[in-house]
């Protein structure tokens, strides 16, 4: 039993007639009879009352009317609904991005919803280590991560870039310094974010190299309660310049550069190497095309 057969069935049974049913459908009368007779007897059942002229519909012949009708309403529908995905009037992207990198998307899904308001979209917060695993077992479509991912069923490509900032309170004596070096950092109260990352290991790596301490008397698990802590007057920090444009514009923390500390960070999509990506997916990627050509911290630079 399949869509063609149900719809010839249903000509018949609307028409009330083989022969006008064979006309709606440009066929001729014995192709007609020849698809009803074969679904009736897939079906072990008489459809239509042979004894009646008018194509009378037997008792099976009307649950079958009504299920079909049913199939090929989903059919039109689904037509429907791929019509309105191929013009961007429906579909969803789902998006794995953590705490900092998902500040990255904000400006990006500004764009996006403009242009497409119909098309939900999905941010799963996610460890970054465990992004490119996310992407790999389709359990969301793209992922933001500072990193380049090793597999090669993974496409990346550099779509910002950021500084680490090193952060003061207004009032810290360093706030007026138009730039230090990391051995002035050694007698500082570090707060530092405690999740484990590539960056964090440069930053340790960079102040044991210039032999000078590095005093992490806190460490909190966002990098929002960092900010809000120094912000407070407590110890300083370096946190993703992305993450700190707000607090700077209000006066709130103070930047300086450290002449030994410019670390700068690449952020990243990745997708799966040989799939096709969704109509909702490849818009997206227009739209992160479009904005590198419009600000030097936005990039649109496939890696492989």
């Amino acid at each position: 039993m399949d869509l063609f057969q149900l719809k010839t069935f249903l000509a018949v049974a609307q028409e009330r007639s083989f022969s006008r049913a064979a006309q709606k459908l440009h066929r001729t009368q014995p192709a007609v009879s020849q698809v009803v007779r074969k679904l009736e007897q897939e079906l072990g059942e008489m459809l239509f009352d042979r004894s009646s002229r008018d194509g009378t519909l037997t008792d099976a012949g009307h649950v079958l009317a009504e299920y079909a009708q049913k199939l090929l309403n989903l059919q039109l529908e689904a037509r429907s609904a791929l019509v309105e995905m191929r013009q961007l009037q429906k579909g969803k992207l789902t998006i794995a991005a953590n705490e900092f990198t998902c500040l990255y998307l904000l400006r990006v899904l500004d764009h996006f919803r403009r242009l497409y308001p119909m098309i939900t979209v999905t941010v799963q917060r996610s460890l970054a280590s465990r992004i490119p695993e996310q992407v790999l077992n389709h359990g969301v479509e793209l992922g933001v991560i500072s990193f380049r991912p090793e597999d090669a069923q993974l496409r990346s490509m550099v779509v910002y870039r950021d500084e680490l900032a090193f952060l003061v309170h207004p009032r810290h004596p360093l706030a007026r310094a138009a730039r230090v070096n990391i051995r002035q950092l050694g007698a500082e109260s570090f707060v530092a974010h405690n999740v484990p990352s590539p960056y964090r290991a440069k930053v340790l790596q960079a102040f044991k190299r210039h032999k000078t301490p590095l005093n992490m008397e806190v460490e909190l698990p966002t990098i929002e309660a960092i900010k809000k802590f120094v912000a407070m007057g407590n110890g300083v920090a370096l946190v993703p310049g992305i993450c700190v444009e707000a607090e700077l514009a209000r006066g709130e923390l103070v930047r300086i550069p450290v002449r030994e500390l410019r670390l700068e960070r690449k952020l990243r999509l990745v997708y799966r190497n040989h799939a096709g990506l969704s109509h909702a997916a490849r818009a997206f990627l227009k739209v992160v095309e479009s904005m590198a050509s419009k600000d030097d911290r936005y990039l649109y630079s496939p890696e492989r």
